[in-house]
């Protein structure tokens, strides 16, 4: 058998993927790498053409109406070097606006609204280059928001902000952009923390598979388990697990102390209500506890419950 010297090996990368998204909503994406998320993003966004089935934004199908579609949707991705660093923010947002054909006074109208909004109006004459990270994600939302888009693709916005900047970004989507102005967003993360506090609803692919979707606490709950943390003195350490319902002392497990408290691990089926039951019966026991909470779920292992159910189910 001859190939071309040009010829590829190919792989399926998205299959059996049926999704909608409502207006209004923020829909997270998570999964591994290599899972199809961007590969998803680029197809909504016309810059890769799908070998089967279809796609629409807000009724025009990615394939036969392009144009259509960029004109109503902007993405958001995470690289900051696709911004002008020897021009100031004010400067990017000119030339992008130009970029989008917008008349002159609009343009300058349109800069100086979206320079306010993500709260970068200050910024003056300081070139982009000497932004911090949590600035320029500002800038490149700015810069998303210029052709007011009805729908905006979100590649991991904060992988490389800090937490509290990362935070603080989260809410300005959820606050002034999706709330303020009414706009749909499909996000894809790693972070399910990300994911918890920005999505209404969740979907989770894995090798090119949509397994499972629904809101942060649905999932979370149904994959999760309910794992809480408890801190204890030493002196009542020993008592715990008698103080504990069958299943909970069951899964009893003692961790390493922490300043001084001794820490453990267990599984408390009901949410807060069983929680604060619990704390309740260890006080009154004369335990002292100095905190007890839920443990949250990682990527990986809400990804690893999900994928063995769908297995099973399979």
């Amino acid at each position: 058998m001859l190939l071309h010297p040009l010829a590829r090996p190919t792989s399926t990368v998205l299959r059996d993927v049926e999704l909608e998204v409502p207006r209004g909503e923020i829909f997270g994406l998570l999964g591994p790498n290599g899972a199809g998320k961007t590969t998803l993003f680029k197809i909504l966004a016309t810059l890769v053409i799908p070998d089967g089935g279809g796609a629409s934004v807000l009724g025009h199908d990615v394939t036969e109406a392009p144009a259509r579609v960029r004109s109503v949707l902007a993405p958001v991705l995470g690289d900051e070097r696709s911004l002008y660093w020897r021009l100031s923010a004010r400067e990017n947002l000119r030339l992008f606006a130009a970029l989008h054909r917008l008349a002159s006074a609009e343009a300058e109208r349109r800069v100086d609204e979206l320079l306010e909004e993500v709260g970068l109006a200050g910024t003056g004459r300081k070139l982009v280059g000497a932004f911090s990270s949590g600035m320029k994600q500002r800038l490149l939302l700015a810069r998303a928001l210029l052709s007011r888009p009805s729908v905006l693709l979100l590649d991991e916005p904060t992988r490389s902000l800090d937490p509290v900047a990362g935070r603080e970004f989260r809410r300005l989507i959820r606050t002034e952009i999706v709330g303020g102005r009414g706009i749909t967003a499909m996000l894809a993360t790693h972070s399910t923390e990300e994911a918890v506090d920005l999505c209404d609803r969740i979907g989770i692919l894995d090798e090119g598979r949509l397994v499972t979707r629904g809101t942060a606490e649905e999932l979370a709950r149904r994959f999760g388990g309910d794992r809480y943390r408890l801190w204890t003195d030493e002196a009542s350490a020993g008592r715990i697990g008698a103080l504990l319902d069958g299943r909970a002392a069951g899964q009893l497990r003692r961790l390493e102390p922490e300043e001084g408290w001794s820490r453990f691990e267990l599984e408390l089926p009901g949410g807060p209500e069983a929680a604060a039951d619990l704390t309740g019966r260890l006080v009154a026991a004369g335990v002292r506890v100095a905190g007890l909470e839920k443990v949250a779920v990682s990527l990986a292992e809400l990804i690893e419950g999900i994928v063995r159910e769908a297995g099973r189910e399979g």
